[in-house]
């Protein structure tokens, strides 16, 4: 078995600094280029590759195999002539030598890449990379660095990031004259942006007009019923201030008790309209109506009635809110914060069991038509 231990210069260099004529084969004609190299520039480190060149070959050798040690140059001003004449050069040493495989030796990223143009002319069983061992870690961080520049996605993510900070912790120093407070507001910033890359928010918001555009022109329902949603839960949001502003001077825990308590009916109700909407939808589509959607208005409001009532026995027991009092004719009955919570999450249970029930009872009713139409057929 013959193989073909190249050492590859996408540059040129070896060429240029030593004054021959690539392609150099053969342990001698290696041997003198290396001590010519070495000599005319002893910081190049096409050295090391010849040197690394040498060695596999008599490594190889000594396992029986016959070795052919060689140097292509990339002579030419322009990358695509550099690639060329290598090319050209492979083909000199495949026709000279009639290798069955070769090894290829680089030491820089670059000349890596001639690897395919020796795969399209040899089987290539190995690629052994130079890297001299005092430089090896700035190297290293090189060409990390260069293929992060060259990732456009990545530069976006980080770089554009870091250079708004960059530019807007002075103008937040010079505004606030304090340094906490440049400092904090840059890390909220920071934080949230994590957040919002981490939850995937930039995919779904970038996807967004398009959905809206899609439903508009599709005469869908949920795009109206997503509109009222947000107007509820705005409601929800406001009504839950406006308890927490009478509050005064409660305890953080209480205020958001009181704020979950006021706004939940607005925000079940807002999640009910999404959801309504979502179902008419699926109502009048052609494909029919899946159980989740009949499921949900029912999980929305068991969801609603459960967190009021827990909110309203916090509140109550925090005299945030008045004590439940039903009126009947014999007199009033004042429930207690036990028997109010109990009852809450009494009828949320069993709004749930009847959505369960109603989705299963339209899931039997589709298997049943889907079997009828199967025997029909």
């Amino acid at each position: 078995m013959r193989t073909l231990v190249v050492c590859v210069d996408r540059a040129g260099d070896v060429a240029r600094t030593a004054g021959v004529d690539p392609p150099i084969s053969g342990r001698d004609a290696l041997e003198s280029l290396v001590v010519d190299l070495g000599v005319a520039d002893p910081e190049d480190a096409s050295v090391n590759c010849i040197l690394e060149a040498l060695r596999l070959t008599a490594e190889l050798r000594d396992d029986g195999d016959e070795a052919v040690p060689a140097v292509v140059s990339g002579v030419s001003d322009t990358a695509v002539g550099a690639d060329r004449a290598v090319a050209a050069q492979l083909d000199e040493l495949v026709a000279a030598h009639d290798p069955d495989s070769a090894v290829v030796v680089v030491d820089t990223a670059e000349d890596e890449r001639l690897v395919p143009i020796v795969e399209s002319r040899l089987a290539v069983d190995a690629v052994d990379r130079v890297v001299v061992r005092q430089a090896r870690d700035i190297e290293s961080t090189y060409y990390l660095l260069k293929q992060f520049l060259a990732d456009e996605e990545l530069r976006e993510s980080v770089l554009v990031p870091l250079g708004v900070v960059l530019l807007v912790f002075p103008i937040l120093l010079t505004v606030t004259n304090s340094l906490a407070v440049a400092v904090a507001a840059i890390t909220a910033v920071i934080g949230a942006f994590l957040v919002y890359k981490g939850l995937g928010v930039d995919e779904r918001v970038a996807d967004l007009p398009a959905r809206a555009q899609e439903a508009l022109y599709s005469g869908q329902v949920s795009i109206v019923t997503y509109v009222v949603a947000a107007g509820l839960a705005l409601l929800g949001t406001f009504a839950g201030a406006l308890a927490v502003s009478a509050l005064g001077d409660a305890s953080v825990f209480v205020q958001a008790a009181a704020f979950v308590y006021h706004s939940v009916p607005w925000l079940a109700l807002a999640a009910l309209a999404a959801a309504t909407g979502r179902l008419i939808d699926e109502l009048i589509s052609d494909e029919g109506v899946r159980s989740p959607y009949l499921n949900l208005p029912f999980g929305v409001v068991a969801v609603g009635l459960v967190v009021r009532g827990f909110t309203a026995y916090f509140a109550e027991r925090a005299d945030a809110i008045p004590p439940l009092r039903i009126p009947f004719p014999a007199g009033t009955v004042t429930v207690s914060p036990e028997g109010r919570l109990a009852a809450l999450v009494v009828c949320g249970v069993l709004v749930s069991l009847v959505g369960i029930r109603v989705a299963g009872r339209f899931a039997a009713d589709d298997d049943g038509d889907d079997r009828g139409g199967e025997h029909a057929r």
